[in-house]
């Protein structure tokens, strides 16, 4: 059974707005490797539409310094899955998910192959509170931002989980890669 992974930016005081990170080459070739090593990508309709607008190919000339553009061909290539009630179509390689969300992701990770990934707020904190996430990533920026989303406001149980990796970078963030502790 392949595992289904969640991967999200923060800062030091939780914050998981996009803009509140700093990007940088060396997160961004981290960001590429995780989506290369994914069958499919999950997101909500929120993610997907702000990947979209962000790294679709092509990008406008200009728009992103030029280390960005692994993980836009990477992005972009990926397969997608978007769970959404309110869009009516999607491409951009994606497929629109509706239903019951727990049948669709469990029959997916039934499915051989190297696993899958979650991304945003709302979808992955759906997922946790099933049981369906089995690994969390937390880039964590050294930076304050005071505001913005939380990721798992309003779980309504704990989820424990197991330190299974630690990677520091020269801006000073830190990746720390966590296991459920079933």
């Amino acid at each position: 059974m392949r595992p289904l992974r969640y991967s999200i930016n923060v800062t030091l005081d939780g914050c998981c707005d996009h803009r509140a990170g700093v990007p940088d080459e060396e997160l961004h070739r981290h960001a590429t490797e995780i989506l290369a090593r994914a069958d499919a990508l999950l997101f909500g309709r929120v993610t997907y539409q702000m990947m979209e607008s962000a790294w679709r190919l092509p990008l406008a000339p200009g728009s992103m310094p030029e280390w960005t553009e692994p993980f836009a061909r990477t992005i972009d290539s990926a397969r997608k899955y978007v769970v959404s009630s309110t869009l009516e179509q999607v491409d951009w390689n994606a497929e629109l998910v509706r239903g019951d969300l727990r049948t669709f992701v469990e029959e997916l990770k039934r499915q051989p192959g190297e696993g899958l990934y979650t991304g945003g707020v709302q979808l992955p904190t759906a997922l946790a509170g099933m049981g369906l996430i089995d690994e969390y990533e937390f880039v964590v920026h050294p930076r304050i931002a005071g505001h913005g989303p939380t990721p798992f406001a309003g779980l309504t149980r704990y989820v424990d989980l197991r330190l299974v990796d630690r990677l520091e970078y020269d801006s000073g963030a830190v990746a720390l890669r966590y296991q459920v502790r079933r």
